[in-house]
Formats: structure tokens, sequence, C-alpha cells
């Protein structure tokens, strides 16, 4: 098949992987592990993270997916354990509602704020239906920042247990911060809340600070102890939360770093040092993920390089089998890994659709 058409069969297949992570009762799943065609050897995602539901609800939509988004929306105000009475979303969920992780990630009410704003056009009086759940997503964040970090210690979205922000020092994840400040000004634009506002302007000063002069990056971790190892999450600060302008030269010398240190033959890794693999057997190592192949895509396209936009989102396709399914990871090796995962899918319907692919 011509890559025209490729590109066509990999849509047509991310719309079957979408619906299938999308759950009778409302759920949507980081991937169906109940599938015949989910590997056996890979690790059990049949969970829900409300970052990764956030982005596929978006995506879902860009091809004509509009029955899972309330769903799941009702599913979130209702279900996850202790979210009534905490407002706060953790690391993932039984797809009952069973709290499944204890780390608290912010940015992900911070994605499904914004992914709210997106579904509804960014027409307050549409996105206001869901008020309740809206409230209780901004106030939690809120209640939770004390000016300059979030008082819980927190994990950022690649979820290593062993880097996490300290309540004793005063440390932030710049990826957690743009998540989290565009979040709540989309929650101020649908109902006015000072104090929302204000939360959003003193994240979006940190995430400034984070980039050092001297080194010509934007952090992942920034405060009292700086964390130099370089992340392509940073890539979220220009795409989706526009933070900063992707043709700002502090961005484009961040894309300049992460080409120099995570690309290996084209393919994006997450950050440094990265070891996992989705398998358990991650002393070969950690592989390419799509899912940053297809960031940096949207951030030269951002950026008004559109060559280079191609480059990445190419990249990706020519790897992907008859399938058309998109894995976690792409390895140089035997493994496979988590495949097919739905925000991968949701990624490259993204990028797909700002190269001009979806018609």
């Amino acid at each position: 098949m011509t890559y025209q058409e490729k590109i066509k069969h990999i849509l047509k297949i991310s719309e079957k992987v979408i619906r299938d992570a999308a759950l009778e009762n409302g759920a949507i799943v980081a991937a169906n592990t109940d599938k015949k065609y989910y590997d056996r050897h890979a690790k059990n995602y049949h969970y829900v993270w409300p970052r990764d539901a956030a982005y596929i609800c978006v995506a879902a939509k860009l091809i004509g997916i509009n029955d899972i988004q309330e769903p799941y929306f009702d599913w979130l105000l209702e279900r996850p354990e202790d979210f009534k009475k905490e407002s706060t979303l953790y690391q993932h969920y039984s797809t009952n509602g069973r709290k499944a992780g204890k780390q608290y990630q912010p940015d992900q009410a911070g994605t499904t704020l914004w992914a709210i704003w997106e579904i509804y056009n960014h027409d307050p009086n549409q996105a206001s239906k869901y008020e309740a759940l809206i409230r209780r997503l901004a106030d939690g964040l809120t209640e939770d920042w004390h000016g300059k970090y979030f008082f819980k210690n927190s994990a950022d979205l690649w979820e290593n247990w062993y880097r996490r922000t300290s309540t004793k020092v005063e440390n932030n994840y710049t990826y957690t911060l743009a998540a989290c400040a565009r979040g709540l000004l989309c929650a101020h634009a649908i109902f006015k809340n000072s104090k929302w506002e204000k939360a959003a302007n003193e994240m979006i000063n940190l995430i400034n600070e984070a980039y050092l002069e001297d080194k010509e990056y934007f952090l992942r971790n920034h405060g009292i102890i700086d964390d130099l190892n370089i992340d392509a999450s940073v890539l979220g600060l220009a795409w989706p939360f526009e933070i900063i302008e992707a043709k700002d030269e502090r961005f484009k010398n961040t894309i300049k770093k992460i080409e120099e240190e995570l690309v290996f033959d084209g393919g994006v890794k997450r950050f440094q040092f990265d070891y996992y693999d989705g398998e358990g057997t991650s002393g070969e190592g950690g592989g390419a993920w799509p899912i940053c192949n297809f960031w940096m895509s949207l951030a030269y396209i951002k950026a008004g390089n559109e060559k280079m936009a191609k480059h990445y989102f190419k990249w990706v396709v020519d790897r992907i089998k008859d399938d058309g399914m998109i894995a976690e990871q792409i390895f140089v090796d035997y493994r496979q890994g988590i495949k097919p995962l739905a925000w991968s899918h949701a990624m490259f319907i993204f990028a797909a659709k700002e190269l001009g692919y979806l018609t």
C-alpha cells in the first residue's frame, strides 16, 4: 500500500483501538488487555489513567467519535475512589473506580480540564454542563497549590516512583505546571474564578524560570534542586498547553537539546537513562516512544517546520506493521511491549490532523 493508504489504514485501526478502550461503564482504559490482539507478555494496562483518557477523548472527536466523552466524564465524576472527598486524582484506577496507584499526579486534573474545554469547542455555555467536575478538579489543584509548589508529594506523567517532588523542597515538574496552568485557565474561562487564574499565573512564572540560560533548555524539574536530565515531556509547553510559543527561541533551543540527547536513528526516547520497556526485561533498555515522535512532529508544525514534522511522523508510520496498531514503544530487537496503546493512537491522530492527513 502507498504511504497515504497506510495512514488511512492506521486511522481506521485507531478508531477501533479507541472504541475498544472505551468500556461499557464509561471508563476509558490505556489498553484493552481483554482483546485477542493484546500480547500476553505485555504489562497489564487495563486501567484508567485520567491523563491518557483526556488525550484520547479529544483525539476521538477529531475522527468523528463523539459518544465516548460524556460517558467518561460521568465515570470520572462518580467513580474514582476518594475523588469526591479529596478533589484529587491519583495515578490510575481500576475500571470500577478503585484506586490502583497511589502517586499524586496533578497534571491529570489539568489535562482533563483542557480536554473538557477542547471537546466543547471553547464554549463556556457548553462546557458548563460539567460544572461539578470542573469545579472539583480546579479547586483540588488550587487547594494543594502553595504559590510555588504542590504540597503533596507529586510524580510527573512518566510516574517513576524514584522521582517525586518533596514537601520539604520547593520543586516542580515543568510539564505538570504547564498542564495545570492551562487547565486552570480553561476552567477560569468557563467559570470566572480569581483563585484559579492566580494559581495558573504563578505556575507560568515558574515555567519561565525553568529555562536555564547557560544550559539553553527548559528543565523537566526546577526548584531548589534542579534536575538537568533532558526530557521530551517539556514539548507539552508548546502543544497542547500553549504556555510557550513554539517559535520562541527558548523552545527551539530545547528541541535542539532533545534531538541531541534523546533521538536515536529517528526515534525519540522519553528522557535520558530511560529503561522501562513494558515487559519487565528492561535490562535491554527502553525503546523509542511513538508518543514522543508525534509530539516532536506537533512541535515542529507549531514552529513552522513542516519538513521536520513529517520526518518524525513518518519514522513511526514506516515501522507500524500491517495490523495498523501503534505500540507504546518501538524497539530495535524482539520486544513488542504494550501494543496497542490508545494514547499512541491519539497522538497519531493529533499529528495526522496538523499535517493535513485527516480528510
